[in-house]
């Protein structure tokens, strides 16, 4: 059960990806057409104001279909097969349960205890998806039918039909047997969505009067369970909603960007739900403070090559938010540094929070400034002043407290290892290893080859995928699968082991990683 939880999260993970850039755009197209920052040229009206509004509505594309974006992403990551036909299968079983549940409240709406005929949003508990009118579901909806699709897809796909039958095979079946379970699905969303819609105010209601506590406790959650992968379970309902509001952090902060960079009254009034979204600090303060101590505690004649691993995991945790390469660093060789990690990361978020700090800082730098701290300087730099304070006085409790136990417990951490380091495999090892022939391998392809050996070949693979930075693999039998040593001869950070399924930490390229990877296979 908790290989397919995996599976899930990592395939969660990637149409996430996508929202980064367009933050940015929105931010940037809000800050532009801010007459406070820009001057009289954005007075709306003017060219300069016409065009970035046109920008902000391209923009808004990723947040505004954010659950068709899960459906499809969803399918393409969890089908075992023909993962193209999976996602405009569940795409079509998504839409046909939409209209479903429109036409069933547009009779019998006040049957269910729903207004059908208020306008979408606000109170409203409506939504439009795709053009259709429907009951706000919202991230959580989107999730469950995809993988409610996926599940059928897999288990009908290849199902072999009468010869006379043969024109309904393949994605036609699915979608018929989709077509007949939205039916009866979409009735029993009328009837229980709007009671959880209940709870769920509830929930926010309390999850928000919970203050520093419930900032800590999720905080924490979020990062002890990274290494489980499980760790998309906790933000996921927080970031993109309904935990705290209904549409979800990401896309909440940015509607009300404008709003509150305009207004002086101080954000965690304006936005206290923003405290749920304090956990990318760690990732900031907390990983140079980190770095630092794995560098000042390295054996002399290794600082050199410990800051040449340093510096690239500590950047791409820095800038872009992901953790995972410098964190899995050290979690196999001192399981006891990544629990105190998730106890200083919560606190920090808990500080911040205390100190009046909210926003959308789930992420890395890039997205602190530029959909955080530049909209936001001209009347809020008091917050952003004292949020830096905070994060570089962790940083420096990071770096004492990580360097003290290392000491003390003399931790086998990046540069102090006892055995000789082995190198990496150079592209002129593997062609002679593999082929013996001159061919021109990228450097992608080397890594997955060696990936793939150390799995114990190709006919020992059930299933490969990814998630952000892991390239996720089940295997037939987990004897043949070799030490962590080979596989970090061609780049791991490290390997996470649980019976037969197997995650190995590769980095921002694991997509590329893994599309060589199943070409192998």
């Amino acid at each position: 059960m908790i290989q397919k939880f995996q599976r899930f999260g990592g395939a969660m993970f990637t149409p996430a990806l996508l929202f980064s850039f367009s933050g940015l755009v929105l931010a940037l197209s809000i800050v532009l057409t801010n007459p406070i920052i820009v001057g009289n040229i954005a007075n709306e009206g003017t060219h300069w104001y016409n065009f970035w509004k046109i920008v902000e509505a391209g923009a808004w594309t990723i947040f505004n279909q954010m659950e068709i974006l899960f459906v499809v992403g969803l399918a393409v990551g969890l089908a075992k097969m023909s993962n193209a036909r999976a996602a405009m299968e569940a795409l079509v079983i998504y839409l046909t349960f939409n209209y479903f549940l429109s036409a069933i409240l547009g009779f019998y709406g006040h049957s269910f205890g729903v207004d059908f005929s208020q306008e979408v949003g606000g109170i409203s508990g409506l939504k439009y998806i795709a053009g259709i009118k429907t009951l706000d579901t919202g991230i959580l909806g989107a999730i469950l039918l995809s993988g409610l699709s996926v599940w059928i897809h897999n288990k009908y796909f290849n199902k072999k039909l009468p010869e006379v039958l043969g024109v309904f095979q393949g994605s036609s079946f699915v979608v018929i047997i989709g077509f007949i379970v939205m039916l009866p699905l979409a009735f029993l969303t009328a009837i229980v969505w709007p009671k959880f819609q209940l709870g769920i105010s509830s929930t926010q209601e309390f999850l928000v009067a919970s203050g520093v506590f419930g900032v800590w406790l999720y905080t924490f959650l979020e990062r002890i369970l990274i290494p489980t992968g499980l760790h998309h379970f906790i933000y996921a309902p927080f970031i993109f909603g309904p935990a705290v509001v209904e549409s979800g952090i990401v896309i909440a902060w940015l509607e009300g960007l404008a709003s509150f960079a305009n207004d002086p009254t101080p954000l965690i009034y304006q936005f206290p739900e923003g405290g749920f979204a304090l956990h990318g600090n760690s990732k900031v303060f907390g990983s140079l403070g980190i770095a630092i101590a794995f560098y000042s505690t390295a054996n002399e004649d290794k600082k050199k090559k410990t800051l040449s691993i340093l510096i690239p995991a500590t950047l791409t945790a820095m800038l872009a938010g992901i953790t995972e390469p410098l964190e899995f660093t050290f979690l196999f060789v001192a399981p006891m540094l990544f629990f105190v990690h998730s106890i200083l990361a919560a606190t920090l978020a808990a500080t911040l929070f205390s100190f009046g700090v909210v926003g959308d800082f789930g992420s890395g730098l890039i997205d602190f400034i530029g959909r955080n701290w530049i909209p936001l300087m001209y009347n809020h730099s008091d917050m952003i002043f004292t949020q830096i304070v905070i994060g570089l006085i962790f940083t420096c409790i990071y770096a004492i407290v990580f360097r003290f136990l290392i000491l003390k417990y003399d931790l086998l951490t990046p540069g102090r290892e006892k055995d000789e380091e082995v190198k990496l495999y150079s592209k002129e090892d593997l062609k002679q290893k593999k082929t013996g022939k001159n061919l021109n391998l990228s450097p992608n392809y080397i890594k997955a080859s060696g990936y793939l050996e150390a799995f114990g070949g190709k006919d020992n693979i059930e299933s490969a995928t990814n998630c952000a930075t892991r390239l996720r693999v089940l295997v037939k039998d987990s004897t043949l699968v070799k030490d962590d040593i080979y596989f970090k001869e061609f780049g791991a950070h490290g390997v996470v082991r649980n019976d037969r399924s197997f995650q190995v930490i590769v980095g921002l390229s694991v997509g590329q990683i893994c599309e060589e990877f199943k070409s192998l296979l």
